[in-house]
């Protein structure tokens, strides 16, 4: 899956959710967690696009771990949801699941981040005198410049 695709998932995600608030019981306890998962799903969509335009692989880094937290709380917040009874889980699963496979997602991703992160850059004279492997560029390494 390619940032463009991830972007469509993650924002995809986002109105998914903003619809599904909008069904939500009117209570005051229903309105406390959809303003919270309202925050924390569109924040997984905004920092993604914020986490591609990163000037530099730390800024990468950090703004991927926060698109990791704040998928892992959409997914606590649609636990709440079903554990407190206000929307029944089946109504729930598809989202949840979004929200498992995203968290897990960015997870790597951040774990991959922080690996290449601690891997030593090459020097102007290695990258000028070794030859093109296309089977070893990957988008990370694309990214970071």
């Amino acid at each position: 899956m390619d940032s463009e695709e991830l972007k469509a998932r993650t924002k995809a995600f986002a109105v998914r959710v903003v619809k599904m608030t909008e069904a939500l019981p009117p209570t005051r306890a229903a309105d406390m967690v959809a303003r919270q998962l309202l925050r924390s799903a569109t924040s997984v969509a905004a920092n993604y696009r914020a986490a591609c335009r990163a000037r530099s692989h730390r800024e990468f880094v950090a703004k991927i771990g926060v698109v990791t937290e704040e998928a892992d709380e959409s997914l606590y917040w649609l636990e709440i949801l079903v554990e407190a009874e206000v929307m029944p889980e089946a109504k729930l699963k598809n989202l949840i699941q979004e929200a498992n496979e995203l968290t897990a997602i960015f997870t790597a991703s951040s774990y991959t981040a922080r690996q290449n992160r601690d891997t030593p850059a090459p020097s102007r004279s290695q990258v000028a005198t070794s030859p093109i492997n296309k089977s070893t560029i990957n988008k990370s390494t694309i990214n970071q410049s």
